[in-house]
C-alpha cells in the first residue's frame, strides 16, 4: 500500500481523515458590517469555536462584507454542519457582545449572516492554493 507521508492526516476513533473545507458567507444584504472591532471579534470567536470543537483552522480571513474560513474538521462534520455551527454562535455573541455597532448597517437589526454560504472541499494542493487566496485577500 503506498502512503504519502506529506499529507496531512488526521485521526479519530474509528476514522483516519484529511478534509479540509473552504466555507465564505456574508452579511445580511452583504452589508459591509465586518470592520474594525466586529472584525477582530468575529477572527477571535472563529479561532474559540474551532478550538472548541477539535477543528484546526488553516487559514480566516475577514473581509467588510464576507468571511472566508479553510477549515479541518472530522467526517462527522458536514459542511453544511460547520456553516451552521459558524455561523450560528458567531451571530449570537456579535449580536451580544457588538450590537449596537452591527444593528445599524442592517435593515433587519435581529439577523446577521445571510442564510447562504459557499462550501467548498480541498485536499493538499489546491488546499494550499485556497490558503494563498485567502492571504492575498487580505491586501485588497
Amino acid at each position: 500500500m503506498y502512503y504519502n507521508k506529506n499529507v496531512d492526516v488526521k485521526r479519530t476513533k474509528g476514522a483516519v481523515y484529511n478534509l479540509n473545507y473552504h466555507l465564505v458567507w456574508c452579511p445580511k444584504y452583504r452589508r459591509s458590517v465586518l470592520a474594525g472591532p466586529v472584525a477582530d471579534r468575529l477572527r477571535q470567536l472563529l479561532n474559540e469555536i474551532a478550538v472548541q470543537n477539535g477543528f484546526e483552522l488553516l487559514a480566516c480571513e475577514v473581509m467588510p462584507d464576507h468571511t472566508h474560513l479553510f477549515v479541518s474538521a472530522p467526517p462527522k462534520y458536514s459542511p453544511a454542519n460547520l456553516a451552521k455551527l459558524f455561523k450560528g454562535i458567531t451571530a449570537r455573541r456579535l449580536r451580544q457582545e457588538l450590537g449596537e455597532q452591527i444593528r445599524h448597517k442592517l435593515w433587519k437589526p435581529g439577523v446577521l449572516w445571510s442564510p447562504s454560504y459557499y462550501a467548498g472541499t480541498a485536499g493538499n494542493v489546491s488546499g494550499d492554493v485556497i490558503r494563498r487566496y485567502i492571504e492575498e485577500c487580505q491586501h485588497i
